[in-house]
């Protein structure tokens, strides 16, 4: 009965199985993330407290609705890109490299959050902005990426009449391709981000996977900080890396789909096999008029033995 039970869970509808699969999986790293950072986030809480208790001792004329006063001026020139820590006052966020940065993160969809358009004119153009951006950005990349899989499938092709290995030409262009991905869209945009920004490794090649796969969560955002004088080629760097790491992650990611397809695909066959023995097998074993008819055929004896 237990592998009757197996057996038709094993027919549900594959949507219904990625679902739950889905389900799990987010709630999976919900728990993870929930005792990772949960404890950490209670110390966070309980530092800032000694800190606002300890500010308030040391500037006894400074009360509740004065911190929130100095907070609140803090917070609104931290989002309009000024520094506080110096006379000097600076361009902002909307100067033009700036600007055009923010754009592309308009049609890429990654979206830091750490600067918006505030005015009503400068909303509705980005909402019409994303609305054509986002699909042309797509179609663009899309087109990238296949431009980048014909390179591959043209040194493929000639790596395979070179050496006549097929899979090994493969294989072989594809950890090529991939390494020098990672070491172009990863290694060397860690070690300029922990220059110019002051980030440790682990956060440089942090914020580049959070760029490049658009979820975008904007703690740490490269070109952003107003203490800090930057080139104007960083800006255009900075924007060509976006562009030219999501076309190559896209690609990856494509790779990866084909091949858990390919398994799927291997792995639906496979069943459909053994299913399909155990069925003729099972119909074998259990029609009566065929185990009838085997033994008939096993007690007849031959035709020469019967005509004497």
């Amino acid at each position: 009965m237990a592998i009757k039970e197996i057996l038709n869970l094993a027919r549900m509808p594959s949507i219904l199985m990625l679902g739950v699969v889905y389900v799990a999986y987010v709630l999976i790293g919900g728990v993870i993330f929930w005792k990772v950072e949960g404890d950490h986030g209670k110390t966070d809480i309980n530092r800032l407290l000694g800190n606002k208790r300890q500010l308030l001792m040391k500037y006894s004329c400074l009360n509740q609705e004065g911190l929130e006063a100095v907070a609140q001026v803090v917070q609104d020139t931290s989002k309009a890109g000024l520094s506080l820590k110096g006379n000097y006052t600076t361009d902002g966020f909307w100067k033009f490299t700036s600007s055009a940065v923010f754009a592309a993160t308009v049609v890429t969809t990654i979206g830091y959050g750490n600067m918006s358009p505030s005015t009503t004119a400068g909303q509705i153009f980005c909402v019409f902005f994303a609305l054509f951006g986002i699909p042309l950005n797509m179609v663009v990349l899309n087109r990238v990426g296949k431009y980048m899989l014909a390179i591959e499938r043209n040194i493929c092709d000639f790596l395979q009449k070179k050496t006549r290995q097929r899979r090994c030409a493969r294989f072989f262009v594809h950890l090529v391709s991939y390494l020098c991905g990672a070491v172009l869209f990863f290694i060397v945009p860690m070690i300029v981000f922990k220059e110019h920004e002051g980030w440790t490794y682990a956060q440089a090649i942090y914020y580049c996977f959070i760029t490049l796969s658009t979820i975008g969560f904007g703690d740490y955002v490269a070109d952003n900080n107003p203490d800090k004088e930057y080139p104007d080629w960083y800006s255009v760097l900075m924007a060509s890396w976006i562009f030219f790491g999501l076309a190559w992650l896209a690609l990856v990611i494509n790779h990866s789909i084909d091949i858990l397809e390919r398994l799927n695909a291997h792995t639906k066959q496979w069943w459909r096999g053994h299913k399909q023995e155990e069925e003729s097998g099972s119909v074998k074993d259990d029609n009566p008029e065929t185990q009838v008819e085997d033994e008939d055929d096993t007690k007849e004896p031959p035709a020469e033995y019967t005509t004497r």
